[in-house]
């Protein structure tokens, strides 16, 4: 090891890491000297020795001194990242068309949004369509609410559609789409119970409902249509294989009567199509040349397929991909409601749902979003990931665009004894780099708020700093209560202590929700799982509007939920 090739090194980076920061660290250069000279670690005193004097050295200079001295050296450029994109077979240029059919059953949710990601950009990359289409064919658990709620989330995901469909307008079609399959004997009325169908499928035996004649078969399908059989009492099946090891293909049902009032059609149908039946059809007939389906679907595939062989219409490329779950939380909404009826959670909306409101609230960003579930790609591997990959991500992308304030999480009292009067004020950067964000003004005075979390690290006769404002030795050091005295502005290494002035109109009290788990492996409900820190924070930090991000130093990103408790919600 060369003290001039350490000397060379540690310059290098201390200047780089100044110009970005503003202040060289020696923890931070000294990482870069180790990893660009290989046998730095066998002298660590002497190489420690030699950072800390560049760092000192490079700290001294001024800002245009650092940018001028900078240009003499030369960085390696960030490895291009892999292309992520996704390909399918069978794709021609400007007549790929694609879907995302929710159910209007439930708020949307990540895996929601992964389905619409995928479909989408595959639209995009061919030049296609991309179809938003409402598998609107359930009335019991649908509502327009839904349907809003769904086009929102889109909207705020940044996902844009060439058309929207409605299942349900289509029931003409589908009725006569079924009425072909009877009448080429794929397709026959069951009026077995629900256990005796359940009992035949599991025995692999048919009932002797097909035995029926063509004729009755059909007026039976209009009696279903008109409603005049109720719930329960007669449902078509397809005709499958009933030996099947496919349990999906034994004889499933095409077609059952609901008569809930429907959201949009109201009492104009009873007899509503399965998703087996309706999804198969209206890909084909509305023009989707590529389905993606989540792999739940995947043992369907051969229905989905028969089904359109017997009707003789054109069968779209299936794509199966792994649903998306995600490790401490819960998506489905059959868990979630139980939560928000007992007052576990707040609503969809609450911070630690995957919800799309969930995720917004939380801070998450669409383009976070995006970024996270096109990684995935179209692999089938099941997995249940945590939250962390998401999280970075997002903070990759808060980063540059978050002001940076002061948070002091339980405050106590701090008197500099000697406190200069000459010093009313201070002015801090909004942002470390972002000149277009400008500077904060803080009014100062010998009476300061620090954290009491940071009491157990002082001790008596130490020397500190004062973020961005100046030194001051400990004198005493009470429960709720330290006392110090001024010794200079000259920036040192070593402890800071985040601050804010104790003067009325600087400051506001506030809160910090901190997320946690909202399961633990179990799936059961984590009573801890949301923190509450009270604490105070710059006054300017609450002038925006709810929903801006921040960056409490030393603390992390967060977003302005309320104003009307002034609380704020960690995006990590």
């Amino acid at each position: 090891m060369e003290e001039l090739e350490v000397t060379e090194v540690a310059r290098k980076y201390a200047l780089a890491n100044a110009f970005e920061f503003q202040k060289a660290s020696s923890s931070s250069v000294v990482g870069k000297v180790i990893s660009n000279i290989s046998d730095s670690k066998k002298d660590m005193k002497l190489v420690m020795k030699i950072v800390n004097e560049q760092v000192n050295l490079v700290n001294g200079l001024t800002a245009k001194q650092i940018e001028e001295e900078l240009k003499k050296y030369s960085f390696e450029q960030k490895k291009v990242e892999e292309d992520k994109s996704i390909s399918i077979q069978q794709a021609i240029d400007g007549e790929v068309s694609t879907r995302f059919p929710p159910e209007p059953s439930a708020y949307p949710h990540i895996g929601h949004a992964k389905a619409a990601f995928l479909s989408s950009e595959i639209a995009k990359k061919y030049h296609g369509k991309f179809i938003l289409r409402f598998d609107d064919t359930n009335p019991e658990n649908e509502s327009q609410d839904f349907v809003d709620a769904i086009k929102d989330g889109l909207k705020w995901l940044g996902l844009e559609y060439t058309q929207v469909f409605f299942a349900s307008d289509y029931m003409p079609q589908m009725y006569d789409f079924a009425l072909k399959l009877i009448n080429d004997k794929n397709a026959y009325v069951c009026t077995c119970n629900s256990e005796k169908v359940k009992e035949s499928r599991q025995n692999c035996k048919r009932c002797s409902c097909p035995d029926k004649s063509i004729e009755e078969q059909i007026s039976q399908w209009n009696k279903m249509i008109n409603g005049e059989f109720d719930e329960a009492e007669a449902i078509l099946r397809f005709f499958g294989k009933i030996d099947s090891e496919n349990t999906a293909m034994r004889d499933p049902t095409l077609y059952r009567i609901l008569k809930t009032t429907h959201f949009r059609q109201m009492n104009k149908y009873v007899c509503w199509p399965t998703y087996d039946f309706e999804g198969a059809v209206l890909d084909s007939y509305l023009g989707t040349t590529h389905a993606l389906r989540s792999k739940e679907y995947e043992l369907r595939d051969e229905l989905y397929k028969s089904i359109l062989e017997k009707l003789n219409l054109r069968i779209p490329y299936l794509y199966d991909f792994s649903r998306l779950n995600l490790k401490g939380t819960l998506i489905s909404k059959r868990l979630i409601k139980p939560l928000i009826a007992t007052g576990k959670v707040t609503g969809w909306n609450d911070p630690r749902l995957p919800t799309i409101l969930g995720l917004k609230r939380r801070g998450i960003l669409p383009q976070a979003i995006k970024n996270y579930v096109l990684s995935f790609g179209l692999s089938k591997v099941e997995s249940k990931p945590n939250w962390n990959a998401l999280l970075n991500e997002n903070k990759k992308l808060l980063d540059p665009i978050a002001k940076r304030y002061f948070f002091v999480i339980n405050p106590i009292e701090l008197i500099v004894e000697n406190h200069p009067q000459e010093i009313s004020h201070t002015s801090l950067k909004t942002h470390p780099t972002n000149e277009e964000f400008g500077k904060r003004i803080l009014k100062v005075n010998r009476n300061f708020f620090i954290s009491k979390n940071d009491l157990d690290s002082l001790k008596i006769d130490e020397v500190v700093r004062l973020k961005d404002l100046y030194n001051i030795q400990i004198l005493k050091i009470q429960e709720n209560k330290v006392i110090g005295k001024f010794v200079g502005n000259q920036a040192i290494e070593g402890k800071k202590l985040h601050w804010l002035p104790n003067i009325q109109g600087e400051f506001k009290d506030s809160k910090l929700i901190q997320i946690g788990d909202l399961v633990d492996d179990k799936d059961e409900f984590n009573e801890n799982s949301l923190t509450e820190f009270k604490g105070i924070v710059e006054k300017s930090a609450t002038t925006n509007n709810t929903g801006t991000f921040v960056q409490f130093e030393r603390v992390g990103f967060a977003i302005y939920d309320s104003e009307n408790d002034c609380s704020f919600i960690k995006c990590e």
